[in-house]
């Protein structure tokens, strides 16, 4: 007999077989696709819905968020606007226990659901979520200061395609073995040996997604439903600065949750007091095993030390770098450099900080040039990007919080100047705090200045001796510090496998000459890996088969095959 709630998640992967499918072939083919619009248009999302997600974010404004939360024992509201005011959302507040606990009772029937039927709630919580882009964008906006389309596109639709990727891969992975199998082993002069086993994927356990404060979407979403599907329950904890796009996500999936006649405390929401820094009593509890993290390398450093009895996976910082050695297109560089350097205030895992340049010059077509003359046509290029004040705010955003700022302020002392960091106005937000990049040149010596990360919009132009000692430079501090990108600008053949060799034994992702509209700080989810695990940038690619498969185990019963007793005469 089939029970209302199979009929119900019998529903749901049906109704998302198509979308499921097409993922799957994605990730096989490793070509363009993406089934959810990255474009804010009225033609795609309706007429009404630009001004329906508005209406939805400034609805929340100043009042208590509206979800359940077990153990609730008080609330919180930290978010401040980098465009310069208070949310004023209140959270309710629960304490570790509270929250592990209720994630414990909630495993046994999630587990039980199988990967189909959990994907098929993944993806109900997907499209639904999909369908709330544009009160994802705002909320996305006034946590992370990106500008409002950007919000759209990397906290709407492309994390979107990264959650949508990770259900892919956790289905392909926990279903990869045969759910039954008969064995049968010969046996000299006899009946054979039969044995008949069954095969489960059982999850870990209670998942924690410690969320950042500049891309909470983009970057947890593919630990939460990978998490999920692979069975495990997950306490999503975001940062206190940008706790706004996650609860909108965990009060989605507790409705589809609930629904589907499931317990919704299969997602809760752990937010927290500035300050109270509960990641780490949540990472180090017994019954947490997995953690998923991004932000500072000195946390997560300390997570991968300490969370011992979990999988932990973590995205931290790290020294990207440009290994610039000639090209054919100078300006097409230039632009392409000049909006890496821009998009966000750098305020991305992904943004260049480290462009190292030969001593010598290098042979463009307009000429050879020189460090000076190089530095003073990025500084040009910026310029020319950033002189239309619209443009300006589009691209720049604003400055996400306190210490970026003082990061830019520290960075003045470490280098000469060659573009110097300005503020931008924005009119409708007076108070918002928002800078072109700092762009400083330094020498290769000065290690001290360039060797370490400095998170926002600040730059390093490294006069190195040679190409030779720029790629000696982009290898030591790549397996040093990490890196999640690299990029190489040569017109020369010798160059070029230089450079692919480097990147393979730093273990980096590597972009070659980008001279039009794809920028080496952008990820193409379905086709580009993001993090390697190979460097100590992140634990793993977050964006491949390993990301999953840690997530639960595979657990055999077996016993002898009933004997066929033969048919009567």
């Amino acid at each position: 007999m089939v029970t209302d709630q199979a009929q119900r998640v019998d529903v749901l992967y049906e109704k998302h077989r198509e979308l499921l499918d097409r993922a799957l072939a994605a990730i096989d083919a490793r070509e363009y696709w993406s089934p959810f619009p990255e474009m804010p248009s009225k033609s795609i999302y309706g007429p009404d819905a630009a001004e329906a997600g508005e209406k939805a974010f400034q609805t929340q404004l100043d009042r208590d968020f509206p979800i359940e939360t077990p153990g609730a024992n008080g609330s919180v509201s930290t978010e401040r606007s980098p465009y310069g005011f208070d949310l004023g959302v209140r959270y309710p507040h629960s304490s570790p226990d509270a929250l592990i606990a209720a994630a414990k009772a909630a495993l046994p029937g999630w587990r039980a659901a199988g990967p189909h039927a959990r994907a098929g709630v993944a993806l109900e919580i997907l499209t639904r979520i999909n369908a709330r882009s544009f009160e994802m964008a705002h909320a996305v906006q006034h946590t992370t200061g990106q500008a409002f389309v950007m919000a759209f596109q990397a906290g709407g639709p492309h994390a979107q395609d990264r959650a949508l990727e990770a259900v892919a891969y956790a289905v392909a992975e926990s279903t990869r073995q045969p759910r039954e199998a008969r064995w049968e082993k010969p046996q000299r002069g006899g009946d054979p040996l039969v044995l008949d086993k069954t095969f489960t994927a059982v999850p870990r356990g209670v998942a924690l997604v410690i969320g950042c404060n500049t891309f909470p979407t983009w970057n947890s979403y593919p630990g939460l439903f990978a998490s999920l599907v692979t069975g495990n329950p997950v306490i999503v904890k975001p940062h206190p600065g940008a706790v706004l796009p996650l609860a909108i996500t965990v009060a989605v999936a507790r409705e589809v949750l609930t629904e589907a006649g499931y317990d919704p405390n299969v997602v809760t929401l752990a937010a927290e007091e500035a300050g109270e820094r509960t990641a780490a009593t949540f990472a180090t509890n017994p019954d947490i095993r997995i953690v998923d993290f991004t932000g500072s390398s000195e946390f997560g450093n300390w997570l991968e030390a300490n969370a011992r009895q979990a999988n932990v996976y973590t995205e931290k910082s790290g020294l990207n770098a440009v290994v610039l050695d000639s090209t054919d297109d100078y300006r097409g560089l230039l632009r392409n450099l000049a909006f890496s350097l821009a998009l966000y205030s750098g305020q991305m895992c992904t943004t260049p900080q480290n462009l190292l340049f030969p001593r010598t010059g290098i042979d463009t077509d307009a000429g050879p040039k020189s460090i000076e003359e190089f530095g003073a046509d990025l500084s040009t290029g910026l310029d020319k990007l950033l002189g239309d004040p619209q443009r300006a705010l589009g691209t720049l955003g604003a400055i996400v919080n306190d210490d970026v700022r003082a990061r830019l302020a520290e960075a003045t002392q470490h280098g000469k100047v060659v573009h110097a960091a300005a503020p931008v106005e924005d009119p409708a937000h007076p108070d918002a705090s928002i800078s072109t990049p700092l762009l400083l040149r330094v020498d290769a010596a000065d290690e001290s200045a360039y060797g370490r990360e400095w998170f926002g919009p600040i730059s390093f132009l490294i006069e190195t001796d040679s190409t030779e000692h720029s790629l000696a430079i982009f290898a030591d501090t790549v397996r040093t510090s990490g890196a999640l990108t690299a990029a190489v600008y040569s017109t020369s053949d010798s160059v070029i496998d230089a450079v692919r060799e480097a990147a393979l034994e730093a273990g980096v992702h590597l972009s070659e000459n980008l001279t039009g509209g794809v920028f080496v700080n952008q990820s193409a989810a379905f086709s580009d890996f993001h993090g390697t695990g190979a460097n100590p940038a992140a634990t793993t690619a977050l964006t491949d088969p390993a990301f999953v498969t840690g997530r639960f185990f595979v657990l055999q019963s077996r016993r002898h095959a009933p004997v066929e007793k033969a048919a009567d005469a």
